[in-house]
């Protein structure tokens, strides 16, 4: 998901974005919404939050932070 809608869901639920990168904004708004801020911990692809939002793009992020 593209930064700019990031920030745009961050709005619609209060958050103030500002220059927050994407790991840093998606585990706000898991946060702001009650849930796990978990995003880009799927080490080894692991991961039971089957109905995630973030999910296809979390295990990318956990990936590419394992490996730099």
């Amino acid at each position: 998901m593209k930064i700019q809608k990031l920030r745009e869901i961050a709005r619609h639920q209060g958050l103030e974005p500002g220059k927050a990168e994407k790991v840093e904004l998606i585990r706000a708004i898991q946060r702001q919404q009650g849930n796990f801020d978990c995003f880009a911990t799927a080490h080894e692809g692991v991961c039971d939050q089957g109905g995630c939002l973030w999910r296809a793009d979390c295990f990318v992020a956990a990936r590419s932070r394992e490996h730099p």
